[in-house]
């Protein structure tokens, strides 16, 4: 799920003529990236497109949904997935589609959560955007330790998690390539562990399912994975997991000192700063930030605004034309997790009733010992 660096080119990218329109990509955004890429790489993207000329119309209009005018970049992130295994990559992207279409994901940005529900889940499935780095990427700013998940069942947390997917791929990364002028397709996400509890274990459920869909359905979307406030549970947990992780994933977490502020203003402005990084104390990236509009997990928040007017403005402009869509209408199918990401959820899981059941430990340890390392 997370990327790795191409190799050094020995040839640039050689586009099939029979290729369809929606896989044909010839701007220079490419041929930069093809510089970067060995030949075993491109053949293997050339293999990958072959193979996708045999999909039907549904799927073709589902995948130009996906890609967004970038197809090239979309197959390399599926071959990333699957380590250049074209076999595997074609078979990850079928398996992508086809979910797609059963759960109509294209439409999902039509499906308005009801408005008070959609705030009280702000409040309690804390995800937002804070603003870019600065190399232009989008900082999501995610609190995984504070989330409590209480405030709608499991399918509303799913059906907004995956509505923040598609508003990032459909409206995100692409205003920020066409401000650019350059493809950008990736951003970098800052985990906030503050209060991580063993009562997380009741949500393991949840996050395995949301994690589940992102692996095999929005692979390779996130440049960097920065973890900050962690508490001693988490160190705990990330000493047993680290060993499982693929090494280009691990390459891709970073465990920052404290709030990780010093750090992180390497990468992005202090106004991109997710406010639960702005100060060394600190205590908690909660809904109780002196100005709400700051707090990226806020309703209120202009990131949030701006994405549940997006989704009521896309429902109105299909009532004109079919009867009215009820308000969070809208299940979706969970694939089989990977096995290697199973047994991740196994060991985290596992690690967490070893930790809760040893002698001297409370039920929060969110002032425990310091992490510091990568």
């Amino acid at each position: 799920m997370l990327t790795t660096q191409f190799l050094v080119l020995h040839r640039k990218l050689q586009q099939s003529p029979k290729s369809p329109p929606f896989l044909r990509f010839e701007s220079s955004v490419v041929r930069d990236q093809n510089k970067k890429m060995g030949i075993g790489n491109q053949e293997a993207i050339n293999q990958l497109q072959s193979l996708m000329e045999n999909v039907d119309e549904q799927q073709k209009n589902t995948f130009q949904n996906m890609h967004q005018g970038y197809p090239t970049e979309t197959l390399v992130r599926f071959l990333k997935a699957r380590d250049w295994n074209v076999a595997k990559a074609h078979k990850m992207l079928i398996d992508c589609l086809h979910w797609r279409l059963e759960n109509e994901i294209d439409k999902v940005l039509e499906k308005p959560i009801p408005v008070d529900l959609y705030r009280a889940m702000r409040d309690s499935q804390l995800v937002g955007m804070s603003g870019y780095s600065k190399e232009g990427l989008p900082v999501i700013a995610v609190g995984v330790g504070p989330s409590t998940y209480d405030k709608a069942s499991d399918k509303y947390y799913i059906q907004s998690h995956i509505q923040m997917n598609e508003y990032r791929d459909r409206v995100i990364l692409p205003t920020a390539t066409k401000k650019h002028g350059r493809y950008i397709g990736t951003c970098v996400k800052v985990l906030d562990m503050t209060g991580l509890k063993f009562s997380a274990l009741n949500q393991l459920r949840l996050l395995t399912s949301i994690s589940t869909i992102d692996d095999l359905n929005y692979p390779e979307k996130t440049d960097t994975y920065y973890i900050v406030n962690a508490p001693y549970i988490f160190s705990a947990c990330w000493k047993v997991v680290k060993p499982l992780l693929q090494e280009r994933t691990r390459k891709k977490i970073q465990v920052l000192q404290g709030c990780g502020k010093e750090e992180l203003l390497k990468v992005m402005d202090y106004a991109s700063l997710p406010h639960f990084c702005r100060k060394e104390d600190s205590k908690s990236s909660r809904h109780h930030a002196t100005v709400n509009t700051e707090n990226c997990f806020s309703f209120n928040h202009v990131f949030h605004q701006q994405l549940y007017n997006y989704i009521k403005k896309q429902q109105a402009n299909i009532i004109e034309s079919i009867s009215p869509l009820r308000q969070g209408s809208f299940y979706v199918d969970i694939p089989e997790p990977d096995p290697d990401d199973a047994k991740i959820a196994k060991t985290i899981e596992a690690e967490l009733h070893k930790l809760e059941n040893q002698n001297g430990f409370t039920n929060s340890l969110s002032n425990g010992l310091a992490v510091n390392g990568h």
